[in-house]
């Protein structure tokens, strides 16, 4: 039984200065990214469901629904694929432009409501441009995460060259991985400094070699003093291509970005999670 008091497990409600903290984040972030020249774009709340599946890992995190012709609906869960599939499909001959951001929530089942603030930079896969754009942003907030730099090439590499599915990764099953005994494995493993990837890259077979050293001029691009290096997790967003990063305190994820593919499109781009930032300006 519902009270009429009582709003939905996972729903959001803000209001007074909750309201005014999450309005003036945002604002912040539209300052910076209309600096930059993004212009904003908003997408519809609901998505046919062959678009939005394709960007998870788990497709059970989508809610499902169906229009009136009984085709096969979601409420929008990625808001990323939908910006690039409109602007290059819908409103290609309308406009060129490549910087788009928007500010709107994204739905995961069964009830759950995420404010994001994302950017995409449609045809470039600057990702050390994206990250530092999030890095001013957190600057303008004040906030100081720790950014966590991935490349989901080096884990798709070393899967090859160990001969087994990448999903051991996937599932950061550490002391299976530990097991197999290979030195070059476990320096990666344990890697954390952006300073260990010259001792990483000298043991590495070639194939990763090749993307610790992309890691290396990534970390030199990168201005922030609080950098730690995750190189062989795996995103539960399948569309990266290669360089990811994440941003923390804590066990809380205050923004995502990275390189991906998407509409034969090589894109990338960032969210930041408001509703997490504002948990944690309110500590």
């Amino acid at each position: 039984m519902a009270f009429e008091h009582e709003i939905p497990k996972g729903g959001k409600l803000y209001f007074g200065q909750s309201a005014a903290l999450k309005r003036d984040i945002e604002n912040k972030a539209v300052e910076t990214l209309v600096k930059e020249g993004f212009e904003e774009i908003v997408t519809p709340f609901f998505s046919y469901q062959k678009y939005q599946t394709t960007a998870f890992t788990d497709a059970k995190n989508i809610i499902r629904l169906a229009d009136s012709n009984n085709s096969s609906l979601t409420l929008r869960a990625d808001s990323s694929l939908d910006v690039v599939r409109i602007i290059t499909k819908r409103l290609g001959r309308s406009t060129d432009h490549k910087k788009w951001f928007y500010v709107q929530p994204v739905f995961h089942f069964p009830s759950t409501e995420v404010n994001q603030i994302g950017a995409e930079y449609l045809d470039s896969i600057d990702m050390a441009y994206a990250a530092n754009l999030s890095i001013e942003i957190f600057n303008k907030i004040g906030l100081k995460p720790v950014l966590q730099l991935s490349n989901v090439a080096i884990a798709k590499a070393a899967a090859t060259e160990l001969k087994i599915d990448l999903d051991a990764f996937k599932k950061s099953d550490y002391f299976k991985l530990k097991s197999l005994g290979k030195e070059w494995l476990n320096v990666l493993l344990d890697m954390e400094r952006p300073d260990e990837l010259e001792t990483a890259t000298k043991v590495a077979p070639a194939s990763i070699k090749i993307e610790l050293e992309k890691m290396s001029e990534m970390c030199q691009k990168i201005k922030y003093e609080n950098i730690v290096l995750a190189p062989l997790y795996v995103s539960k967003a399948n569309y990266y291509t290669d360089s990811f990063f994440r941003m923390l305190i804590g066990n809380d994820v205050l923004a995502r970005g990275g390189n991906y593919a998407a509409n034969n499109k090589h894109s990338c781009g960032f969210a930041i999670y408001t509703d997490n930032i504002i948990k944690r300006l309110s500590v």
